[in-house]
């Protein structure tokens, strides 16, 4: 492991030359990155098996590594992640070609279908689709497909139509509040999916894009930047109130969010077709790359407000593979400017100043990520979902 993790980090001496250059040297060691990913997650599925039912008899899912107390943090298949380790099990085995990512990448996640019907929250979205979407996608079966149009008419259920939103957080009934957060664009993708599906409807696509486009007239200052939650009223109709949520302030951006909102828009102009997506993309990408509180290496403080602080891996990880697609979908020029980010943020999470070694953090593969700092939770710490996006991520640079 070391020896890999020497040569990992030696991408990290690229940094000076030519940016095609440095992808070539990327896809170049893509075979050793993979291989040590692989070698993490073998030990990682290993140590959390036997972890996977707590003494409740309830079926858990690792959602990171609690490193002072030196065990795994294990969550309920309701929690918003689940399905982001199956999935970077699928990753690896779309990656490696391994039969043991396929055998234990269907394991977890045929324990997820309980969540088709999951009324709880608005996360179905990454809990199915990045599960049972890449199954399905990678098996070429349409065995999970009846369990997919059933998530998406159950997110739909959170759907209100006079505020053309899904409800993000909270009760559907609740008259008082109506939540939403710029995380919402990316369960958007299920409903897109289910629209085009052989039992699916039209109307996902509607709830997708009356969300996306009402999310992208309020939930962004004119500079691009994104505020985490908004609170809107149910009687006018209108943003009642500015939330902080995990951000710093309401009047800085929350980095992951805006990698959301990244990746969500461009995932929308795929599906699409509607070049106002494709536009939107570009302005919260451009605000994110150019921040002045940007770090050299690309991975954002867990705020843009907040330099010096904790770094957010995982919202490094988000915005790479989101830029990834995007410069696939616009001129060359400004293509070459997403695309050199997105390898200098793979090339610094691919290092051992970001990669996990050994054991340190539970065979996680990345580091110092940050899930709520002003909740006191998941501070400079591993998070699943942090993981998937790095593989996505590498998975998109292999098939560029």
């Amino acid at each position: 492991m070391k020896k890999r993790l020497f040569l990992i980090g030696s991408v990290l001496t690229l940094s000076g030359f030519a940016q095609d250059s440095a992808l070539a040297n990327l896809k170049s060691r893509l075979p050793e990155i993979f291989s040590a990913c692989a070698a993490h997650y073998k030990a990682l599925d290993a140590a959390v098996t036997p972890l996977m039912k707590n003494a409740k008899g309830q079926t858990m899912v690792p959602h990171g590594y609690k490193r002072g107390k030196k065990m795994y943090d294990m969550r309920r298949i309701e929690w918003w992640t689940s399905g982001h380790f199956p999935g970077s099990l699928w990753y690896l085995y779309e990656a490696t070609g391994d039969g043991f990512f396929k055998e234990r990448a269907s394991v977890w996640t045929e324990n997820l279908k309980p969540i088709s019907t999951y009324k709880g929250n608005h996360d179905i979205g990454f809990m199915m689709y990045c599960s049972f979407g890449n199954a399905r996608r990678l098996l070429k079966t349409e065995k999970y497909d009846h369990l997919l149009v059933e998530a998406a008419n159950t997110l739909c259920l959170r759907f209100e139509p006079e505020l053309g939103l899904i409800r993000s957080w909270g009760k559907t009934d609740d008259k008082k509040d109506f939540l939403v957060i710029p995380d919402n664009m990316m369960n958007l993708e299920l409903l897109e999916w289910a629209a085009k599906a052989k039992n699916g409807e039209k109307r996902f696509a509607e709830v997708a894009r009356s969300h996306a486009d009402v999310t992208m007239k309020n939930h962004f200052r004119t500079d691009g930047g994104t505020y985490h939650v908004l609170n809107y009223s149910q009687k006018d109709l209108r943003v009642q109130e500015i939330r902080r949520g995990q951000g710093a302030s309401c009047f800085t951006a929350w980095s992951r969010g805006q990698s959301w909102a990244i990746y969500g828009y461009t995932m929308m102009y795929r599906e699409s077709g509607d070049k106002a997506y494709l536009d939107f993309a570009q302005k919260v990408a451009d605000f994110a790359i150019n921040h002045p509180n940007m770090p050299e290496d690309g991975i954002p403080y867990w705020d843009y407000g907040a330099p010096g602080e904790e770094r957010d891996s995982s919202a490094g990880a988000i915005m790479a593979s989101g830029l990834l697609e995007l410069s696939k979908f616009v001129d060359a020029k400004k293509g070459a400017i997403y695309r050199d980010f997105a390898v200098k943020q793979l090339v610094s999470l691919a290092s051992p100043a970001y990669f996990s070694e050994g054991d340190e953090v539970g065979h996680f593969l990345l580091k110092h990520g940050v899930g709520h700092k002003p909740g006191n939770s998941e501070i400079d710490t591993p998070l699943n979902y942090g993981d998937y996006y790095f593989l996505e991520a590498l998975v998109r640079v292999r098939d560029m």
